[in-house]
């Protein structure tokens, strides 16, 4: 039988307006039927009279749902939370500075009062890198920590927008704290509620993992709320339903919205735990989901083949030698040279053997790489700059590309994607889609000739298998010399 969703709201600054907010909860329980819990983030309390606080303390009132609130963050609101983790009122319950809240239906809340603080001694009202450190270390700790279902914050995580929609009047790279960036990286929340900046803002689901690198995680979901009662009706309350992930079948848990995006924190944990100012992650190209293979370095190569960066260009990562004879590299002996059409500085284009069409190329690094994600930057770049430089060349001839690798039982890369070791096929369309299958057990070596030769595509089936329609080394040299002087004029080699 399949564990029944938990209805949750989640609130942002209450600011002592607990009869707006209430009232509010009573409306929508009416219409919507009864919730399990009510979350509140950044202020509960305000500067407004104690009066309308002492009803529901003094029992008067009540609050109309079990409601969990964060603590202080600041100075003026500190006298509301005397001890670490108790009940204010009936129904309200302060959670603590810093911890863990897991329910009877096993739904895991992780939540982190005040705002943050680098200096000693900390405000009561605040958080340190060591309340951050040692709460990441109680959760971490355990091999089998997957993350949690709802983190809580007052303040926002700094660059929170980063990859995502725009965040509207609040600039991400300077609101928030960096403290709580990390703790979210590592934490993995599928939920982040947050406050403050007395705005709305539900940012895109982003990922947990590294596409192709790691195995899939669940998304995280990240909302910041309003004020209650804000003029402007600014969306203050939040309703979801959760099912805690304990209790979900894996496969569920790792599906991916159809509109997630990359973690905004990628490479700020380490920065962040130790309380070391950290610097805004660079804004990636479109192409990021395939490991920034598309990313432009802004590098510029003199005909010599030398960088022009500097006078003392750093050396580029030296390929791997090959484990024994290799037709691909250049300086091998098993090379035929003779068709060979164009050399770069870290590449190299030449005819493939048995061809399907006359014009049907490889790119091919000069040194010995098995697959495109274990090159150096700088060979990257320049496999890039081919693969431009032939969608311009063939489209004025009227003709159309594919890109496809095989990281499958071969030892030197013919063209491209995924972990270092993975066996995959990958394949790239002129229309800027990209295919990848990871390949697991056995797969046809021919596969991407198979199909572009099938009859649904270019109707050359006896040219399946290259080694039965192989050309004599004359008529490779005429190929080679004809593909050479059509391509001149797009020959970037020859421009810088």
């Amino acid at each position: 039988m399949a564990q029944k969703p938990l209805r949750i709201l989640a609130c942002g600054d209450v600011e002592g307006k607990f009869d707006v907010l209430f009232n509010r909860v009573r409306a929508i329980q009416k219409k919507s039927g009864n919730f399990d819990l009510l979350l509140c983030v950044g202020n509960f309390f305000g500067s407004t009279p104690d009066a309308e606080w002492e009803e529901y303390k003094t029992g008067g009132k009540k609050a109309p749902i079990q409601t969990c609130v964060l603590g202080a963050n600041n100075q003026e609101t500190m006298k509301y939370f005397q001890d670490d983790g108790c009940e204010l009122a009936e129904n309200i319950t302060y959670l603590g500075r810093k911890g863990v809240f897991t329910g009877s239906s096993g739904l895991q809340i992780v939540y982190l009062s005040g705002t943050e603080s680098l200096h000693e001694p900390v405000p009561g009202y605040s958080f340190s890198p060591k309340d951050v450190s040692s709460l990441r270390t109680t959760l971490c700790s355990t091999s089998h920590f997957k993350g949690v279902d709802i983190l809580l914050t007052s303040p926002w995580p700094k660059y929170v927008g980063t990859f995502g929609n725009p965040s509207g009047d609040v600039d991400t790279k300077k609101c928030g704290s960096a403290l709580v960036s990390s703790l979210a990286t590592d934490l993995k929340p599928r939920y982040h509620f947050a406050a403050l900046e007395k705005t709305y803002y539900e940012r895109l689901p982003y990922r947990n993992h590294i596409v192709l690198q790691e195995n899939a995680q669940h998304a995280t979901r990240f909302i910041a709320l309003a004020n209650a009662g804000n003029p402007e009706k600014k969306k203050y309350l939040y309703a979801f339903s959760i099912v805690p992930m304990k209790l979900m079948d894996a496969a569920e848990l790792v599906k991916q919205p159809p509109d997630v995006t990359e973690n905004p924190y990628r490479k700020l944990g380490q920065e962040a735990s130790v309380g070391k100012p950290i610097p805004a992650p660079a804004e990636e190209s479109a192409c990021q989901f395939f490991f920034d293979l598309s990313e432009k370095q802004g590098r510029k190569r003199s005909s010599t083949g030398r960088d022009n960066r500097s006078p003392h260009p750093k050396q580029p990562r030296k390929p791997p030698p090959p484990p024994g004879p290799c037709w691909f590299c250049l300086a091998s002996p098993e090379v035929e040279k003779h068709l060979v059409v164009n050399i770069g500085t870290h590449c190299y284009l030449a005819l493939a053997k048995g061809g399907l069409a006359e014009d049907h190329v490889l790119i091919l690094p000069i040194g010995h790489y098995q697959s495109v994600v274990e090159l150096s930057a700088e060979v990257v770049e320049e496999v890039e700059k081919y693969k431009a430089t032939l969608r311009r060349f063939f489209r004025s001839r009227g003709k159309r590309c594919i890109l496809f690798e095989r990281n499958y039982r071969s030892h030197h890369l013919q063209l491209q994607i995924a972990q270092p070791g993975t066996a995959y096929f990958y394949v790239e369309l002129d229309t800027g889609e990209k295919l990848f299958h990871r390949i697991k057990k056995s797969f046809p070596l021919q596969f991407g000739r198979e199909v572009l030769a099938s009859e649904a595509i270019l109707n050359i089936p006896d040219k399946s298998d290259w080694r039965q329609c192989q050309s004599s080394k004359e008529e490779e040299e005429t190929l080679a010399r004809r593909f050479r002087k059509a391509f001149e004029p797009f020959d970037f080699t020859l421009d810088e």
